[in-house]
């Protein structure tokens, strides 16, 4: 048997994209991460994951085709994952999932990494980041804890729009923001909310931009930067997506 024969195959993994559809922070524990109470939907929308033989990344806009910054590889969340069970692969990602847009792209890369490897500790995959948990599993979900208690709902088929502004809202910033706000209540089932409009207060004018085109109070995809309503708005920036089942 040749050295290439023992190579691993080219294997492709899809991470699809999550939306938070509601939000609820009920306290922050003596360690800082704070505990919610979110439902969680997977979509038919995400990244493709190329992985074989070696031991690097690289990251390709999938509309574009320019390679993206990932900054510190050893930090990366597909990096991380594969270091937690054990691999090392060359990976190439293929990604839709804009960055900094509360869809989960980063969570979603390293989940598929984790189901690849038929890892199931949810607990410590939410070590690497609070959405890792629920886009192990995908569907449908009630997501309490700081993200590691998933508990499956039944599906519901929507089709949903999305609006990401071409700006991107870091989590960490919002969650501040949250704590410094003194921990406001959202209202329209997003605690992050009010916060993510202070972090950026620009996030204003693509809410009210979706709302006129839809006729409906948009909501925030988690920490933002993405508003969300329900039904088909195609057009000018905005993505039609639908809900699917688990992984």
């Amino acid at each position: 048997m040749t050295a290439m024969e023992n190579e691993p195959a080219e294997e492709i993994l899809f991470a699809p994209a999550k939306l938070t559809l509601s939000l609820r922070i009920l306290g922050v524990r003596p360690d800082g991460y704070h505990l919610i109470d979110a439902e969680m939907v997977s979509l038919d929308v995400g990244d493709e994951l190329r992985m074989c033989a070696g031991d690097d990344l690289t990251a390709i806009d999938a509309i574009s085709g320019t390679t993206l910054d990932l900054g510190a590889i050893e930090d990366n969340l597909i990096t991380r994952a594969l270091r937690m069970v054990d691999q090392r692969r060359s990976v190439v990602v293929s990604k839709r999932i804009p960055a900094g847009a509360g869809l989960g792209g980063g969570s979603a890369d390293a989940a598929a990494v984790l189901r690849w490897a038929g890892f199931a500790d949810r607990e410590r995959a939410a070590a690497l980041g609070a959405d890792v948990p629920f886009c192990m599993l995908g569907g449908r979900a009630r997501v309490t804890g700081i993200g590691e208690i998933i508990e499956p709902l039944t599906q519901v088929d929507q089709v949903l729009t999305l609006l990401t502004p071409p700006l991107s809202c870091s989590t960490p910033a919002v969650y501040r923001a949250w704590d410094e706000l003194g921990g406001p209540h959202g209202d329209h089932g997003n605690d992050l909310e009010p916060a993510a409009l202070l972090v950026a207060p620009q996030l204003a004018h693509w809410r009210d931009q979706l709302a006129a085109v839809s006729g409906q109070r948009p909501r925030l995809a988690g920490s933002g930067s993405t508003w969300f309503v329900e039904g088909a708005f195609p057009g000018d920036g905005r993505v039609v997506v639908r809900t699917t089942p688990p992984t």
